[in-house]
């Protein structure tokens, strides 16, 4: 049996011009995970992520305290995030009114989670972007390219994506409805690492949005969420 290890990238620059870049806090997040598979002698046999600059972001930090060399890295875009921005657009589109802290991280979430609900009813069509159920399925297209390519033998694989795609993949696993999957992306902390076993015919739930490599009482202010 194989396992497919699904990490969300590191901390990315919310509230900054361009948000796909990781932070400070970001790549020392990769960087420990990498460094805490290294001390348990863990390796891949396949690399893959989407096409965002924090993914291949977060996978260089892993590679560097790794240890080891990873396989080649093979991009596959459904593992691509939807735009927040634009969702948070189609149904409020003039500025945020709280200030540049918390209140203003707050109301985003609010109105992002108010807006997945729209997306996934089909009742807001975000500039830019497809439907949730285009967005879906691609991610389910991707789980079964993964499963036929690796589900045959113990193959350990690297995935390394968004809250999105792996908090979509997670709600297709366990057959939950879309509205579940805004909950579980909601959850899901930056650089967590969610397991799911590789078999021929199906892909199981092993773990979700684990952080063994922050879970010292010291590391605790390197948890984040956005």
């Amino acid at each position: 049996m194989g396992t497919l290890y699904l990490v969300r990238h590191g901390q990315a620059s919310f509230g900054a011009a361009n948000y796909d870049q990781l932070s400070p806090l970001g790549l020392q997040q990769a960087q420990r995970l990498g460094a805490h598979w290294q001390a348990h002698g863990l390796g891949f046999d396949a690399v893959y992520t989407g096409t965002l600059a924090r993914h291949a972001q977060t996978l260089a930090g892993i590679a560097a305290t790794l240890g080891q060399a990873l396989p080649q890295q093979q991009q596959l875009p459904a593992l691509n995030e939807y735009d927040g921005l634009a969702l948070v657009r189609a149904i409020h589109p003039g500025p945020l009114t709280g200030a540049t802290g918390p209140e203003r991280f707050q109301q985003y979430f609010r109105l992002l989670c108010d807006a997945l609900a729209q997306w996934m009813a089909g009742t807001i069509s975000p500039e830019g972007m497809g439907s949730w159920q285009a967005f879906a399925d691609g991610v389910h297209a991707a789980l079964e390219q993964l499963r036929r390519r690796h589900g045959a033998g113990d193959a350990r694989v690297l995935v390394v994506s968004s809250g999105g795609p792996i908090s979509t993949a997670v709600a297709l696993v366990l057959g939950a409805s879309p509205e579940a999957a805004i909950g579980l992306n909601m959850r899901l902390r930056n650089s967590a690492v969610t397991e799911l076993s590789l078999r021929p015919k199906r892909l199981m739930l092993q773990t979700f949005n684990t952080l063994e490599h922050l879970a010292a009482p010291q590391d605790a202010g390197l948890i984040s969420f956005a």
